[in-house]
This record gives C-alpha cells, sequence and structure tokens, in this order.
C-alpha cells in the first residue's frame, strides 16, 4: 500500500490516511462496512467550452494532445481519463479517453466522480488556515497542545505537520497496517488505530529538520479542527471550505459510497498484486488526508482557489505559498500545497484513482486531470506521466514535474 500523496515519483502519494487520538475524543470517519449506497448530488456546471473567456486550442494543438493522452493510456494501461487544460487568451481543451467501468464498457466522461485522495489535503489544511486568519489557532502552536500521547508533541508545530516536516512516521507504511487493509479493504478504522500504527514507529528525524511526506500528520491536523470548533470535520470542510468556494459536487463522505454517476476504479494494490475494482472499499482510512470525492469542473475551480488564497486573508495565503525543498528537484512544499515548476497545487492517489489539479498563477492557466486506476508504470505515477505529456505540449517553459518527454506529434 502507498503512502498518500506528492510523490510523484512515489515519493509521497497517494490519498490514504487518517488517524489519531485526541483529548476529549472527537468523532472521526471510521464508518462501518454497510453497503455503497449510490447518493445524488447537483446536475453538473456546464463545461469550460461554454466559458466566454476561452476557445478551443487549435485542432493541430488537440490533435497532438490527443495523441500524447493515448499514448500514455496505451503505455500505462490506464483504462479511463478525462483531462482538462484552460488558459486564457491561449484556448482550452477538455476530453475523456476510455472507458469508466470495465465491466460494462461505459466511457469516461467529465462529469463522473472519482476519489481525489490526497488532494483532500488541500480542503484540510484550508480549513486550519481558515482558523488561523479568525484567530483561534496559530501555526506554531504545538501539537501536543491539541492531542495527547504524539511522540515530539511538545515541539511539533501546526506549521511542521502542515508542511511535511514534523518527522512523525507515515502510518500508511507499516506493515501490520498493510497487511490489515489489504486482507479486507472493506473495513473500517477510526483515527485513533491510524496514529497507533504511526506512534509504534520511531520518528523519522527532528521537527522541523527534514521533508518527509506523512499522512500522519493530517490525521492530527484534523483531530485539531474538529477539537477547536466541535464539529465532525466533515462538516467544517462542508460548510467552511466547500460552500464559500462555490463547490457543488465535492463532497466529503461519510460511508463508502460515491454521488451518482461515478467512473469505477482500478488497482493493484492488493494482497494477490492482481488488479481489482476498488470502487467500493472504504476510505476511513485515508480521512482527511484522502477521503475526499470530486469532479472534473469542481477540482478546475479549486485548482485556482487554493492557488489564489481566495478563501483566506494575503498574510495567510502568503505563508501557506513559503515553500521548503521536497524530494523533487526544483520543487517545493508549502503548507499542504507544492509548487512544481510554477505549477501550484497538489496530486492525489487513493487506491483505484489519481487526479491532478493544478494551476500556473502567471498564465492564469488550469490543468486538472482524472484517472480511475493508480496502478504505476515504470515506478511512475500515471497522473504524473500524464502531466507531463500535457504540459510538453501546452507549456512547455513549465514541464510538470521537470523534464520533457518524448510527444508524439499528430498525424
Amino acid at each position: 500500500m502507498k503512502p498518500t500523496h506528492v510523490r510523484l515519483r512515489r515519493a509521497c502519494a497517494a490519498a490514504v490516511a487518517a488517524g489519531l487520538l485526541i483529548a476529549p475524543a472527537v468523532a472521526g470517519s471510521a464508518y462501518g462496512a454497510a453497503k455503497a449506497t449510490p447518493v445524488s448530488v447537483a446536475a453538473p456546471t456546464p463545461t469550460p467550452s461554454a466559458d466566454t473567456d476561452f476557445r478551443p486550442l487549435t485542432p493541430a494543438v488537440a490533435a497532438q494532445l490527443d495523441a500524447a493522452v493515448r499514448q500514455v493510456m496505451r503505455e500505462a494501461q490506464v483504462p479511463g481519463v478525462t483531462v482538462g487544460l484552460w488558459a486564457p487568451g491561449k484556448g482550452s481543451y477538455l476530453r475523456s479517453f476510455g472507458v469508466a467501468d470495465k465491466a460494462t464498457g461505459a466511457p469516461m466522461t467529465s462529469d463522473l466522480h472519482v476519489r481525489i485522495g490526497s488532494e483532500t489535503k488541500t480542503f484540510t489544511v484550508t480549513a486550519l488556515l481558515q482558523l488561523v486568519d479568525q484567530g483561534k489557532v496559530g501555526l506554531d502552536d504545538h501539537i501536543g497542545s491539541f492531542v495527547t500521547g504524539v511522540p515530539n508533541g511538545d515541539r511539533i508545530t501546526l506549521r511542521q505537520l502542515a508542511g511535511m516536516r514534523s518527522g512523525l512516521f507515515n502510518y500508511s507504511l507499516d506493515g501490520d497496517f498493510i497487511k490489515k487493509l489489504q486482507a479486507d479493504p472493506e473495513q473500517p478504522f477510526t483515527p485513533r488505530q491510524l496514529l497507533d500504527y504511526s506512534f509504534r514507529n520511531p520518528v523519522q528525524f527532528e521537527p522541523g529538520a527534514e521533508f518527509d511526506y506523512s499522512n500522519t500528520n493530517l490525521i492530527l491536523l484534523g483531530l485539531v479542527v474538529e477539537k477547536i470548533t466541535g464539529r465532525p470535520l466533515h462538516e467544517v470542510i462542508t460548510q467552511d471550505v466547500l460552500g464559500p468556494a462555490g463547490l457543488r459536487r465535492t463532497v466529503f463522505p461519510t460511508s463508502p459510497a460515491l454521488p451518482t454517476p461515478y467512473a469505477h476504479g482500478y488497482t493493484d494494490q492488493t494482497a494477490s498484486g492482481k488488479v481489482e475494482d476498488s470502487t467500493h472499499w472504504n476510505p476511513s482510512w485515508a480521512w482527511v488526508a484522502g477521503e475526499m470525492i470530486s469532479d472534473v469542473q469542481d477540482l478546475r475551480s479549486w485548482a485556482q482557489t487554493l492557488a489564489t488564497g481566495t478563501l483566506l486573508k494575503p498574510t495567510t495565503q502568503a505563508e501557506r505559498l513559503k515553500t521548503t525543498p521536497m524530494d523533487i528537484p526544483g520543487a517545493g512544499y508549502g503548507l499542504g500545497v507544492f509548487d512544481v515548476q510554477g505549477w501550484i497545487g497538489h496530486n492525489g492517489s487513493i487506491p483505484g484513482y489519481e487526479v491532478l489539479p493544478v494551476y500556473l498563477p502567471q498564465a492564469r492557466a488550469a490543468m486538472v486531470i482524472v484517472l480511475n486506476t493508480d496502478s504505476q508504470y515504470k515506478g511512475q505515477e500515471p497522473s504524473t506521466l500524464f502531466g507531463e505529456a500535457v504540459t510538453a505540449i501546452a507549456t512547455p517553459d513549465h514541464v510538470y514535474p521537470g523534464h520533457k518527454p518524448v510527444v508524439p506529434k499528430a498525424g
């Protein structure tokens, strides 16, 4: 089982984390393994092609993108993918390829819901930063003031947790946790259980000394938000973040169900190593680090909101965007967000799904990639491969995540 996300090269990926012991105990998102029943949500928003600020890319460029996307699909054996790119003055591109359900052959479309893995972290940290804006908590407060039993809790700050510099072991890398989850991926986990997997392992380094992507950090921050607000995290995210951001098709679920319509997800992170349909696996093990669900249009909107900081005070957004080096050359990690070759955002991966919603402020360009597998190809996340292929054509001076791949020519 992989970490949760930012990994790009497996360094820190997917959305899968959760867990903690807070005093007093707060409601986690551990729900029973009830049958997943589809839920209804608001009708899809208009596609970007209807936006007056955008025109379609030229046929030649669109054909180049088509060819590049199809090549990655073939090589990485991706069932279905939707790719969206919007740049004022240059054009827009929104196309889906492949299938959303291998059993029925239903096509992938841009209105389908998917699990967004570690993109969830951006919402969780935003909720925390809103509390900072309200003067209810400080970034340099220590986690031990809110949660008991955290190793080095009297020295680890909330800033270090959000910036992946706490030194706490990533629970989703614990061998026993992996075995337990793979043995029964429909079982629920509580935040406390997840923290126990982390805290039984030694700390990795002194607080603030290094960058190390750990889902444990987010579980702790989620518990802090719950303790300060007195509300379950899913309510805080829904009311304080999704509502003001205008995201009507993004949800923090309280069961394994996905809103309809949705794409089926496929993963090789299984006990047998064979690819399985993971659509209705219980994501409680990811909680505030990777449990949320969204679609292309909402992710497009959120990418801009996240990068420009419209939900936060300018000074708080500036703190968020102060990056420190991470394990990707030329990239930096801020507070629940990365800057990779100028693209600001966060990738997400959870068994069966990957997303890559990012924003390039200097061009006011957004790119969103969603796919229904997290199975790697030659050690690379498939979302990263698509990001490379698309940006090498569309933004050659800002290729994500840094090196220029061979781009197939149309025709």
